[in-house]
């Protein structure tokens, strides 16, 4: 009983937690929209003002394009990786599930767990890596 109380306390937390991150998500997605449609407006407007141009090509605008360039590259890897692994029928992708849903893992006998695709060993490869990488 206590413990389905706790997997009930569980559950409903990761449910808020997947509010939190789907709200967290629309916002981004719409200053990252707003933030499209300023730069646009500033590159359509830059040819013919010199002083703009000039300030859009100064290494601080640069630099800070080219580190929201990079996240943004970084970000559409892993969404991608996280997309295939969570919709696929592969085991990594039953394990990353069960995760989610905090559950213990199923044990695999040993001969199973070899990745059944490339995309499982990569996947494993780039959440070990990003642990430690910083978002340039």
């Amino acid at each position: 009983m206590l413990r389905k109380n706790r997997k009930d306390v569980m559950d409903r937390e990761s449910r808020d937690s997947m509010e939190e991150i789907h709200l967290r998500i629309l916002r981004v997605t719409d200053d990252l929209r707003m933030i499209q449609r300023e730069l646009n407006c500033a590159a359509m407007q830059a040819p013919t003002d010199p002083e703009l141009m000039e300030a859009l090509a100064d290494a601080p605008e640069i630099e800070t394009i080219q580190v929201l360039k990079s996240t943004l590259d970084q970000m559409r890897h892993f969404l991608w990786f996280y997309v295939q692994v969570v919709t696929s029928d592969s085991e990594m992708g039953e394990k990353f599930r069960q995760t989610l849903r905090h559950e213990a893992p199923v044990q695999v006998p040993e001969m199973e767990q070899k990745f059944q695709s490339a995309t499982d060993a990569i996947m494993l490869r780039y959440l070990a890596d990003s642990k430690h990488r910083k978002p340039n």
